[in-house]
């Protein structure tokens, strides 16, 4: 009889879990592995404050689970859970009953208030792609109506704007909002100093889980940023209109419209009514192969988890890295037991520290070793967050994933709210390029045309093409002068320089014993990258015989003329252009190339991406041939394709 694998939640332990599973039980024909989650979508937590402060895409932080598990044996169910009969092996859901004979527990997290009065009824909260965008909108309102606000009262209330938690979170919100809000006073002409920003606590300073040094960072740059830090404060009441707060013996209100709730979190209410055994704000208690407590078929991962590891004094933190590992350690352990691979292994999780960002341009790290670790600010702390979050959208989404990633935090990023600021956002009119396509792609059937006429197509040149071109540059390497190999190397570059009597070397350089960079000048100036591999494939492929000098002189012909047709057509633009740099690349390894050419690579470059897709076929063809390769199931399977 098959087995059943249940996973109860679809967020980074989940989806870790189930991706684990499935590639090491997909040849396992009577193991089936069902994950269910409320939602049809993952959505990336640690990402919501870009979404709600306006810096990316709101599609950034979500990836629908069909994408994610495309092609692969994993059935979907969008269901929410309210609870376990443990007795009869049934996951229970609003939508009907689960059978299951091994149950993965990785519900997630929500937020918790600390029984604060009106905490949950008058604050927004940042645990959910929908919170995201509601603080998003909230923000955008408020400045509408306070720029027509005639009572003071009630502007200085809108304009005033609360994240309650000085933690990762917090933080990391408040340094997104401090970015966006000065914008938006520009949009909507509200001098900024009518704007505050307040990030209150109940710590003594932010981020304490950071050491002292990494956490001043943050306060530093907080207060830069014109954010004021109400540290040492317990938030007392949460109403229409106001939040009401208490440092040491004094308590008052202040008038606002915005409070966000990032103070912490607990379990998820769906654990509540689980009869297991609970620590820590509802975590299930686990043993040491994370199977809940008297429970041999449950397992728990991620945030869920209750678990003090050997050598360490405290539970293992609700955070992303213990969500992997923990997954890892789940996956491995029901592999075992199903398909009776690998010995068991008992959660021993490896932390390696922590990273958070302070607005778009500037973080604080703290990362390394059990024994070592190491502090990053600014940029350098930015750009270690980003290649871990890369790797991470690699892993859930492969090609796709990273495409995704690079694209929303650098290439459509807003207002130049990035490390690399607005340089590779910038938007240039494609169809300034129309012109440039059009004149390389003529350029590129008259040398093609020219080749013909040269009776390319008829006698093998490429042996005396290759010698002469290596005459002149030993000649000018050798210090000697030669009018007939200068007028050699004019041809095999097919300038339209005539070339001079003389030729005189201005450098040659030896890169590692692996390439020859020679610089000459035989009227105009001539460049040559000589590749250590390059003789050798010419010596076997190209010049051997004359029947594979004649070959490759038909695809140089044939190729020049097609990469011109396809750029005047504006069809595969990106294939015509990269082919085209792969020529001259060729050209300036074989016989070099003339400076005057040389915009030729440049021109190919700029049209890369997107060129024809202004006045040019690639606007029809493209759009067609995307839906029909979405639709393949191995390309869905292997992620390659983006949005």
């Amino acid at each position: 009889m098959g087995k059943h694998i249940v996973i109860a939640g679809a967020g980074y332990a989940g989806v870790y879990t189930a991706k684990k599973l499935q590639k090491r039980l997909k040849k396992e024909p009577d193991v089936s592995i069902t994950l269910i989650d409320k939602n049809p979508y993952h959505t990336m937590l640690t990402e919501l404050h870009e979404v709600a402060a306006n810096r990316v895409q709101e599609d950034h932080v979500r990836f629908h689970l069909e994408d994610i598990f495309a092609g692969r044996k994993v059935n979907l169910r969008m269901d929410t859970v309210t609870g376990v009969d443990f007795e009869n092996k049934t996951l229970r859901c609003e939508n009907g009953d689960v059978p299951y004979d091994y149950l993965v527990i990785a519900l997630g997290s929500t937020p918790t208030y600390f029984g604060t009065p009106g905490a949950k009824e008058h604050t927004f909260g940042l645990w959910s792609y929908e919170d995201a965008l509601k603080i998003r909108h909230h923000i955008e309102d408020v400045f509408r109506r306070a720029v027509s606000e005639t009572d003071e009262a009630k502007r200085k209330g809108l304009l005033t704007f609360f994240v309650v938690g000085a933690g990762f979170t917090g933080v990391e919100m408040v340094g997104e909002l401090a970015e966006w809000i000065d914008e938006l006073c520009e949009k909507f002409h509200v001098p900024r100093q009518e704007v505050r920003l307040v990030n209150a606590d109940l710590l003594e300073r932010v981020v304490p889980m950071f050491p002292e040094k990494v956490g001043a960072k943050a306060d530093r740059r907080l207060r830069k940023m014109g954010v004021e830090l109400m540290l040492k404060t317990k938030v007392k009441a949460v109403g229409d209109g106001y939040i009401e707060l208490e440092q040491g013996e004094r308590t008052f209100r202040e008038e606002t419209d915005t409070v966000i709730w990032t103070a912490g979190i607990e379990s998820a209410e769906a654990l509540e009514g689980m009869s297991l055994e609970k620590q820590g704000r509802g975590r299930i208690k686990t043993d040491d192969y994370l199977r809940a407590e008297g429970r041999e078929d449950v397992f728990i991962a991620g945030d869920n988890v209750f678990y003090i590891p050997e050598g360490m004094d405290a539970p293992v933190p609700q955070m992303v890295e213990n969500a992997e590992q923990s997954a890892e350690t789940v996956a491995h352990y029901i592999v075992s037991l199903v398909a009776g691979k690998g010995t068991l292994q008992k959660y021993a999780p490896k932390f390696h520290g922590a990273m958070l960002s302070v607005g778009s341009r500037y973080g604080c790290a703290y990362l390394g070793g059990k024994n070592r670790k190491i502090s990053l600010a600014s940029f350098f702390a930015m750009l270690t967050k980003h290649l871990i979050y890369i790797i991470y959208f690699i892993q859930i989404l492969g090609w796709k994933g990273f495409f995704e990633y690079i694209r929303n935090e650098f290439f459509t990023i807003r207002r130049r709210r990035s490390i690399l600021g607005g340089h590779f956002s910038n938007r240039t009119p494609s169809f300034l390029l129309v012109p440039l396509r059009v004149f390389l792609g003529a350029y590129w059937i008259f040398e093609g045309i020219k080749k013909i006429g040269e009776e390319w197509l008829q006698s093998p040149k490429l042996a005396q093409f290759f010698s002469s071109a290596e005459a002149v540059f030993d000649a000018a390497i050798s210090g000697a002068s030669t009018a007939s190999g200068a007028t050699a190397l004019a041809d095999a570059t097919t300038s339209a320089t005539q070339a001079a009597a003389d030729v005189s070397l201005i450098f040659d350089w030896n890169i590692l014993g692996i390439f020859r960079l020679t610089f000459i000048e035989s009227g105009d100036y001539a460049i040559r990258l000589k590749f250590v591999l390059m003789d050798w494939f010419n010596s076997l492929f190209l010049l051997r015989t004359e029947g594979q000098q004649m070959f490759f002189q038909h695809v140089v012909v044939i190729s020049e003329i097609v990469i011109g047709i396809l750029l005047i057509l504006g069809l595969f633009s990106f294939v015509a252009s990269g082919y085209a740099l792969f020529l001259q690349a060729l050209f300036l390894m074989t016989t070099g190339l003339y400076l005057s050419q040389w915009w030729m690579i440049f021109a190919a470059f700029a049209l890369l991406i997107g060129s024809g897709r202004i006045f040019g076929l690639d606007y029809y063809v493209l759009p067609a041939m995307k839906d029909g390769w979405r639709r393949n199931r191995l390309v869905k399977r292997l992620y390659l394709y983006h949005d």
